[in-house]
C-alpha cells in the first residue's frame, strides 16, 4: 500500500526496524484488505495527515 506518493506524509507510514524499510501500518482486517486490494484508488482511503499542527492552524 505504499506506492502512493502521499504515503510519505501519512501518519501510518512508519519505519520498521526488522525489515529496515518504511511501510504502511494501518490496521485492516481481512475483508477490508481484500476490498482495498481489489479496487483501484486514485488516492488512499486510509490516508491520515501526519501534520499534528494542522488542527492548531485551523484554530488560529
Amino acid at each position: 500500500m505504499t506506492d502512493n506518493p502521499q504515503c510519505q506524509d501519512c501518519l501510518y507510514y512508519e519505519y520498521n526496524e526488522y525489515s529496515a524499510a518504511y511501510e504502511c501500518t494501518v490496521s485492516l482486517d481481512e475483508d477490508e484488505y481484500e476490498r482495498y486490494c481489489s479496487r483501484k484508488y486514485s488516492s488512499c482511503p486510509y490516508y491520515h495527515s501526519g501534520d499534528e499542527y494542522k488542527t492548531v492552524r485551523k484554530q488560529n
